[in-house]
């Protein structure tokens, strides 16, 4: 079932997406794969963490590339991750993007709550015509 809207939730180890509508709601769970080369160093400040694969970026991408408008939520750095990669490898995607908002880990009902929220205000000013 192919909704308007999308919401996508994501960190470096996971992404939902939810295609939906004000009723309805499709889950789509994305993993990044191996994490087992991260290195934690002691009295090292910074983030210890690799860069995001492209792959996983990709896969992401392909999971939202048929909705309308798209809202992309998460608690750290991979979120404008996934934002740089669709500017640079899906720029179509990316022009659907309405915004990029930093939210913790949400439940899946939390967070479509929250999408469902954001396009009902968002929606008056934008018409639902996917093109």
């Amino acid at each position: 079932m192919s909704h308007f809207h999308a919401v996508v939730w994501i960190d470096h180890k996971e992404a939902k997406v939810f295609h939906f509508n004000k009723d309805e709601a499709d889950k789509v769970a994305v993993k990044a794969g191996d994490t087992s080369h991260l290195r934690h160093h002691a009295n090292v400040t910074g983030s210890s963490h690799a860069k995001t694969s492209e792959a996983y970026l990709h896969e992401v991408c392909h999971a939202v590339a048929d909705a309308g408008a798209i809202l992309i939520t998460g608690p750290g750095v991979a979120k404008t991750e996934l934002i740089h990669h669709m500017h640079k490898h899906d720029p179509q995607v990316a022009k659907k993007v309405a915004a990029i908002e930093t939210v913790d880990h949400p439940t899946d009902g939390q967070l479509l709550a929250h999408a469902r929220k954001y396009f009902k205000s968002a929606d008056l000013e934008t018409p639902q015509i996917q093109r």
